[in-house]
């Protein structure tokens, strides 16, 4: 990925509402138009990169761009319990130490539906089921629904567990940069920068 450009263009429709404030505030339709360009060089041998920005930067664009095949929209909460949701034919030993590497360890919390967990608890459940599916996990919002702390002992964790996956590759984005010094990443591209 050492160079990209990347339009995204609105499509605006010409309403009495969407023409009022075109004309009020003297704004063009290609004015709502985001263009991102930026460039970097991933190492040869990584495992964990950061993209990182405040919001609004274009962060998820970059990533859904550069990585969009590692991108799956597919992952259903719909078992009676999360434990049941995770990926047939994974051992439960497997499952229960990606739980514990996500931070999510209340057992209880294991066998309770996706849907009466916190966000905290939905966002770690999300993230463990995208590494045990598939050895290259794009993760958005990463840590965004989760306190400082728990992000910082979520990512040491994170990292650890993944150093015993030679082959899984993960790409978190987030606007917080307070995460670099505990998830150490290979790579960091800044939106903020670009």
């Amino acid at each position: 990925m050492p160079r990209f450009h990347i339009v995204r263009t609105a499509d605006i429709k010409d309403t009495f509402r969407v023409s009022r404030i075109m004309a009020d505030f003297d704004v063009a339709k290609e004015h709502c138009n985001r263009v991102f360009d930026g460039e970097t060089n991933l190492p040869d041998d990584w495992q964990v990169g950061l993209i990182c920005g405040a919001s609004g930067t274009g962060k998820s664009t970059i990533a859904g761009e550069l990585f969009a095949d590692w991108q799956d929209d597919s992952m259903g909460f719909s078992a009676p319990s999360v434990i049941d949701d995770m990926p047939q034919g994974v051992d439960v030993t497997e499952i229960q130490k990606m739980f514990y590497a996500v931070g999510f360890a209340s057992v209880p919390c294991w066998l309770k539906p996706y849907a009466v967990l916190s966000n905290g608890e939905q966002m770690r459940v999300r993230l463990a089921k995208a590494l045990l599916s598939s050895d290259k996990v794009l993760f958005d919002e990463f840590t965004s629904v989760v306190d400082r702390n728990v992000a910082k002992t979520l990512c040491m964790a994170l990292k650890k567990c993944l150093s015993r996956y030679a082959g899984k590759k993960f790409v978190a984005v987030s606007c917080h940069k307070d995460i670099i010094e505990y998830l150490q990443p290979d790579w960091i591209f800044d939106t903020d920068t670009m």
